[in-house]
């Protein structure tokens, strides 16, 4: 049994790897608005076409020592993380709920939330078709976790629903694509676990603010990506909501 358990966080690790490989794809190309199923990758410096073998996850970056074979120049050391973090992501999913479809759910919304994440902090903007996608995964996860559908629906607009209102008070308090994810992400969450999820994302970008306002890196009228933080926040609470939420209620009895 424990070398089957082996077998299947390496195997996890390496489908986590090549996704998060694609993902890159999606993270550079998205917001150039350029197709990321078709077209060959390839240099940012030369334009010289990438050949299949130096597209190995995290292998290929170590192997050419993170520069291009042609040019030479410096690949993005982010890329490599990111192939990282997908491994890890598919041994955690896999650690977390084992042989259910869960698990397949569960990284798969990893995936979407680190493509959100990534763009967000880059450009501002959190594309609206990561947002459906991430709607309909959070769909197909609410059936399986046999959630009910007031919850679900409750879920979608109890932090959505202020967050637009707030929107209409204090024009650009929140991004339309933060508002959006959050009403996505909602129909798996729930209304508690959206809670959940609202107030750890505003918490961490809470502590984060008040770093760079003390490092003088932002003032107080700066805005920062908030969808990062927000994703943050939705994990854990469709991860572990369950446990966060029992430990806080047993602090106050």
């Amino acid at each position: 049994m424990e070398l089957l358990m082996m077998v299947c966080f390496i195997y996890c690790f390496l489908i986590g790897m090549c996704v998060a490989s694609f993902m890159n794809v999606v993270i550079d190309r998205v917001p150039r608005g350029e197709n990321f199923v078709s077209g060959r990758s390839h240099c940012d410096s030369c334009g010289k076409v990438i050949a299949w073998y130096d597209l190995i996850p995290v292998v290929s970056y170590l192997v050419l020592r993170g520069r291009c074979r042609y040019c030479h120049s410096k690949i993005p050391v982010r890329g490599f993380f990111i192939e990282i973090f997908g491994g890890l992501s598919g041994v955690f999913c896999f650690y977390r709920f084992g042989f259910e479809y869960e698990t397949i759910l569960m990284f798969v919304i990893a995936m979407i939330l680190l493509a959100i994440t990534m763009i967000d902090f880059d450009t501002m903007i959190i594309p609206d078709g990561l947002n459906i996608a991430m709607f309909l995964v959070c769909l197909v996860l609410m059936f399986v976790r046999q959630m009910s559908l007031v919850d679900s629906t409750i879920g979608m607009f109890c932090i959505s629903l202020p967050m637009f209102l707030m929107n209409l008070v204090i024009p650009d308090s929140f991004g339309g694509g933060d508002i959006k994810l959050m009403f996505a992400s909602g129909i798996a969450l729930g209304w508690k676990y959206s809670l959940l999820a609202a107030f750890i994302g505003i918490l961490i970008a809470g502590i984060y603010c008040i770093y760079l306002i003390l490092t003088k890196k932002v003032d107080k009228k700066g805005h920062i990506a908030f969808g990062p933080y927000l994703s943050i926040g939705i994990f854990i609470a469709l991860c572990y909501g369950y446990e966060i939420i029992s430990w806080y209620l047993n602090l106050l009895m």
